[in-house]
């Protein structure tokens, strides 16, 4: 098993890691906090959330099982190296479980606040079928051969793909309103911060190590940074620079434009009551 070469490198892995837990942990709370004050979850876009949920549960059973298996940890080593650092640090552990119970609340939120007409498409409801559907195969497949490292890189991709999805909602939504009202900005710039941290943690990693596998050996995190890093600019250019926010503090948001889905259908079509 490695270890670190340079003390001080390892204790910055540790502080980037812990400030990349504190941002994203944070990043959700300005949107709860939002939809509390509102008593309102409009502008807040459904598939975003139902999209979310598959995403940090997949990245959840990926980081928890490769931080504590000495089984999967064993499999790593033999594909990448016996002298190989685990690429998941106790920080990726404690973001995915606060961030799986977050966005449940969130969910919660919608439940119990004025939501308007807005619905979570079926297209939304397909495809999170879909991944679960496949995730359920390869648990099966992967139970016979015992393939846990190939097993958790499923759900790791899973995550990956999922962070892509989710994103395209929202930005569609804030697209045709012409407005981020609903949205937290405070949200998208914590965000932003995780990322940015999470990707120099790989990076302080990678050069202790003098090796640059940490990045190929857990390429789902190194793609969630840089994924994070680009939707969060488009929402910063969105918020400040093509829809900033009117002196009003809540205007009206029509029916016609509140409920936009993956798919441009009529809302009786293709979306459901959450």
């Amino acid at each position: 098993m490695s270890s670190w070469k340079s003390r001080p490198l390892g204790i910055a892995y540790q502080t980037l890691g812990w400030i990349a837990f504190i941002s994203w942990s944070f990043s959700f709370y300005p949107q709860v906090i939002l939809n509390y004050r509102r008593k309102s979850v409009v502008g807040l876009n459904f598939d975003f959330l139902v999209l979310n949920v598959t995403k940090h549960t997949s990245y959840l059973i990926y980081n928890a099982v490769l931080f504590f298996s000495r089984a999967v940890q064993r499999q790593y080593r033999e594909k990448y190296g016996f002298d190989e650092m685990i690429p998941v640090a106790a920080n990726d552990v404690a973001f995915s479980m606060h961030a799986v119970l977050l966005t449940l609340f969130t969910l919660y939120q919608v439940i119990i606040y004025e939501r308007g007409n807005q619905r979570v498409s079926k297209t939304c409801l397909s495809i999170s079928a879909v991944v679960w559907i496949s995730a359920i195969i390869c648990v099966i497949l992967a139970s016979r051969r015992h393939t846990w490292l190939w097993l958790i890189s499923v759900f790791n991709l899973i995550q990956v793909v999922m962070t892509a999805i989710k994103y395209i909602p929202q930005v569609w939504m804030n697209f045709r309103r012409k407005s981020t009202v609903g949205w937290s900005i405070g949200n998208i710039l914590l965000d932003l911060l995780g990322g940015v941290m999470n990707f120099s943690q790989m990076g302080v990693q990678s050069i202790d190590q003098r090796t640059i596998v940490n990045f190929y050996g857990n390429i789902g995190k190194t793609l969630l940074s840089l994924e994070v890093v680009f939707f969060d600019l488009l929402f910063i250019i969105q918020h400040y620079i093509l829809y900033p926010v009117k002196t009003e503090k809540f205007p009206i948001i029509s029916e016609e434009i509140v409920a936009p889905s993956l798919k441009t259908r009529d809302p009786s079509e293709e979306s459901m009551n959450v």
